[in-house]
């Protein structure tokens, strides 16, 4: 009897999986002590990341959708 896998919660809090398949992510280092870091570095940090390749499939196959 072939077992479901199991979706690992850490990776679901931190990566989304859109209805088309593509896996955001929110970037690190923008939660505090901003002063020093530019407002170009922080306004590129506001929007999602997207995934793409070998690591994408990894972490939907870790979220249990592959």
């Amino acid at each position: 009897m072939k077992r479901k896998q199991k979706t690992r919660k850490a990776v679901a809090k931190r990566f989304r999986v859109t209805k088309t398949g593509k896996v955001m992510f929110v970037h690190q280092y923008s939660s505090h002590l901003k002063l020093h870091k530019s407002k170009r570095r922080l306004r590129r940090q506001k929007e999602p990341g997207v995934l793409t390749g070998a690591f994408a499939k990894k972490i939907k196959k870790m979220m249990a959708i592959a």
